[in-house]
């Protein structure tokens, strides 16, 4: 019952809207107000168009390729409501937290205004929230990632299966599309698919529970979409995305892990951990379907919560990619991919099992 007034409480506070006022400049140049900012589950959200005039830059929504395109001294850089992360020209910068849609207008964290933008670009910015409720945007421990470190600890097992459960997240959902590729594929909905695919797979091989954060086409907040993995036989987290790129030949599966795994004694570095060993099973797994993984990312991705339930996020392909949208929509290479999600499951399982004996 404690659990579930905890989550209670937390889900009200998440609700609750709240507004704020940020001054912004560029150097020594006069602060720019921007009042309209919005304060969502912990976080600070600015419009982008608000915040490129105080940095002399500008920008526009390209409704084509589904992502926010601004223009820098440097070339074009460019956000999606369904990326974490920022290109610029061929690298990928990882974000804190995904641009949004909120009343109409696409909007970035102040982490994304104060600190990640500046530095890319090597500007010297001037940025104070005025309002004294929003949190310190320099301070990495919030209550949010607080309570996630609480929820998402490894339980021990003392006897009987390895894999006693496993959740999964299928990304987005509801009034969040996530990705779009082509011919207007969502990547809320190959997400949704693959995963009941999976759900069934397991339950059908390995006879365990297995629960889906999302079962249909709804939003959730991400204490909702944590909180099955804190039931007692979990052992397992995997959490379904797809990618966009605004170049068609990226292609490929990435996945991502912690950067490290927290223990109520320490922590250990992400290569250590038990969910750098489930990625290696699912990598493993994939190649030998011959699907693409270049690399296994440690990243300081926010749904991937904190703790040491082995937890893996799975970037499934590009949907603006032809061979990638093809693996995800078309049944033959779709089973592909759900078999070696399963096989590579399994295996980490069965690894697992072996370490208990």
């Amino acid at each position: 019952m404690l659990r579930f007034f905890i989550m209670f409480l937390l889900l009200c506070a998440l609700t609750v809207p709240a507004s704020a006022s940020v001054e912004l400049a560029l150097g020594n140049n006069a602060p720019a107000t921007i009042s309209e900012v919005y304060y969502r589950e912990g976080v600070s959200f600015l419009a982008i168009d608000d915040v490129l005039p105080a940095f002399g830059l500008s920008g526009r929504w390209d409704s084509v390729a589904h992502v926010y395109k601004i223009t820098t001294p440097y070339g074009t850089a460019s956000i999606s409501p369904g990326s974490q992360y920022l290109k610029m020209g061929e690298s990928f910068v990882p974000l804190k937290h995904m641009p949004r849609f909120i009343d109409g207008r696409l909007r970035v964290d102040e982490i994304f205004v104060s600190e990640q933008f500046p530095a890319l670009l090597g500007y010297s910015v001037y940025y104070r929230n005025l309002n004294p409720h929003a949190p310190d945007p320099s301070d990495d421990e919030s209550s949010l990632d607080r309570f996630f470190s609480f929820l998402l600890h490894k339980k021990e097992v003392t006897n009987g299966s390895a894999l006693r459960g496993v959740v999964i997240d299928p990304g987005h959902g509801g009034q969040e599309p996530g990705s779009l590729g082509i011919g207007g594929v969502k990547e809320k909905t190959v997400a949704l698919d693959v995963a009941r695919r999976l759900e069934k797979q397991l339950k059908m091989q390995l006879g365990i529970p297995v629960y889906l954060t999302r079962d249909s086409d709804y939003a959730l907040s991400p204490a909702q979409r944590l909180e099955p993995a804190t039931r007692s036989d979990v052992d397992v987290l995997l959490q379904l995305h797809a990618q966009a790129s605004t170049h068609a030949e990226t292609s490929g599966i990435f996945l991502f892990v912690r950067t490290q795994e927290e223990f109520e004694g320490g922590a250990l570095p992400a290569e250590q951990g038990a969910s750098m060993q489930l990625a290696k099973s699912l990598q493993q797994s994939l190649l030998k379907q011959g699907l693409p993984v270049p690399k296994i990312v440690p990243a300081p991705l926010l749904p991937l919560g904190r703790g040491n339930l082995p937890t893996v996020l799975v970037e499934m392909g590009y949907l603006t990619n032809q061979a990638d949208v093809a693996m995800l929509t078309q049944p033959e290479a779709r089973n592909r991919l759900v078999l070696a999600l399963y096989d590579g499951l399994k295996t980490f399982a069965d690894e697992q099992k072996e370490k208990l004996q």
